[in-house]
């Protein structure tokens, strides 16, 4: 009996459906990741909101009606997403939304930082279109997801 050649694909996961009408806030200076990002949720369905610096992040969030989860970026203008992090983490209405760390400096260490500084998750970039649904999937399920890229 002749053998199937063995499949390269990753086993799918138990697909946990997104909430209806999830919301994100995308924190991110740079256009081009910005609507990358933003297409990718799109295409799951979820609608995104746009912040460029981690400066007055806490007002900006405060002022939305629905925030599930929050993609921040480390290197931002006037505020880094540490700091931007921190008073989200502070803040009674988001001490439970997961905020995961997007940054292109990714490497262990600063996963680690991330890790320390009270983030959800880390997500190197470049993030890769293949991998990035079933990964925001996994997030708004509950799960922390840590990967560099």
């Amino acid at each position: 009996m002749a053998r199937m050649p063995r499949s390269n694909t990753v086993p799918r996961r138990d697909w946990k459906p997104i909430p209806k009408d999830a919301a994100v806030l995308v924190v991110e200076d740079n256009v081009a990741n910005f609507l990358l990002v933003a297409r990718m949720l799109g295409y799951l369905g979820i609608h995104c909101e746009w912040k460029t610096s981690g400066f007055e992040v806490l007002e900006y969030a405060d002022a939305l009606p629905r925030v599930d989860l929050v993609l921040m970026d480390i290197r931002l203008p006037y505020e880094n997403g540490f700091g931007a992090g921190r008073k989200l983490r502070a803040s009674p209405r988001f001490k439970s939304v997961p905020i995961v760390a997007v940054s292109a400096e990714s490497n262990n260490e600063q996963m680690e930082r991330a890790r320390d500084a009270g983030f959800n998750g880390f997500l190197g970039k470049p993030l890769d279109p293949d991998r990035f649904p079933d990964q925001i999937r996994r997030i708004l399920g509950g799960e922390q997801v840590w990967e560099l890229g």
